[in-house]
C-alpha cells in the first residue's frame, strides 16, 4: 500500500470514530452535561401544573391513616432549579416535598407546616443525593442537619431515613421513606390527572 493509499484510509476510519464517540457524550444543558439527576428533574418537571391522585402500596399498619385517606400530590411551582410539591392527606395540607438541584446532585426537603402556616417542629428534614441515581429514581439519605433536628426532637427513630422518589413517565410517582423495619411507598397516577 502507498503512503498515500494508507493515509486516505486511515482518515475516515479516524472521523468515524470521532462521529461514535461524539455520540456517546451526554447532551449539553444549561447547568452542565446532561446526566441522569438532569434527566430525572426534566420529567418531573414535565409534570408541572398537574395533580394526581395516589395510594399506599406498602403494608406497614402504621400507615393506615394514609391508606384510609385520600392522596393527592400537585406539582405545583417549577423553576430551572427547584420543584415544590404540595402533598396533601385528606384535609391535612401541611407538607410540601421540595426537590431542589445542588452544586452537587440533588436536594429532597420536607416544607411541614402549622395549620396557621407557620413551621412545623419537624420542618425543612431531608437529604442529599450521593450518587447519581437513575432517570426514574433518586434516593435522599438523611442529612446532618435531619439527624439533629430528629434528635432534638425526640425522633431518633429517623436519623436512618432515606428517601427515595421515583418518576416513571406516563406512569407512576413515587414518594418512599425506608429505614430498617419501616418502608412507605406512596405510588401516584400519572395516567390520570385530577383537577382537585
Amino acid at each position: 500500500m502507498t503512503r498515500y493509499a494508507f493515509r486516505t484510509a486511515i482518515v475516515p476510519a479516524t472521523a468515524m470514530l470521532m462521529a461514535l464517540s461524539a455520540c456517546q457524550q451526554p447532551a449539553e444543558t444549561g447547568h452542565a452535561t446532561q446526566n441522569a439527576q438532569d434527566q430525572f428533574f426534566s420529567n418531573l418537571s414535565e409534570l408541572c401544573g398537574q395533580r394526581f391522585v395516589g395510594q399506599v402500596v406498602t403494608d406497614d399498619p402504621v400507615d393506615d391513616d394514609f391508606r384510609n385517606s385520600r392522596l393527592l400530590m400537585h406539582v405545583r411551582d417549577c423553576s430551572d432549579d427547584e420543584i415544590r410539591i404540595p402533598f396533601w392527606v385528606g384535609d391535612d395540607r401541611s407538607r410540601t416535598w421540595v426537590i431542589t438541584r445542588t452544586d452537587t446532585g440533588l436536594r429532597l426537603k420536607h416544607d411541614h407546616r402549622d395549620p396557621d402556616g407557620t413551621a412545623h417542629t419537624l420542618h425543612w428534614y431531608g437529604g442529599d443525593t450521593a450518587s447519581e441515581g437513575t432517570i426514574t429514581r433518586q434516593e435522599f439519605p438523611v442529612d446532618q442537619e435531619s439527624i439533629d433536628l430528629f434528635n432534638a426532637n425526640d425522633r431518633a427513630v429517623s436519623t436512618t431515613n432515606v428517601w427515595a422518589v421515583e418518576v416513571n413517565p406516563g406512569d407512576t410517582y413515587v414518594y418512599e421513606l425506608a429505614r430498617e423495619n419501616r418502608l412507605l411507598r406512596v405510588a401516584f397516577d400519572l395516567t390520570n390527572p385530577v383537577s382537585e
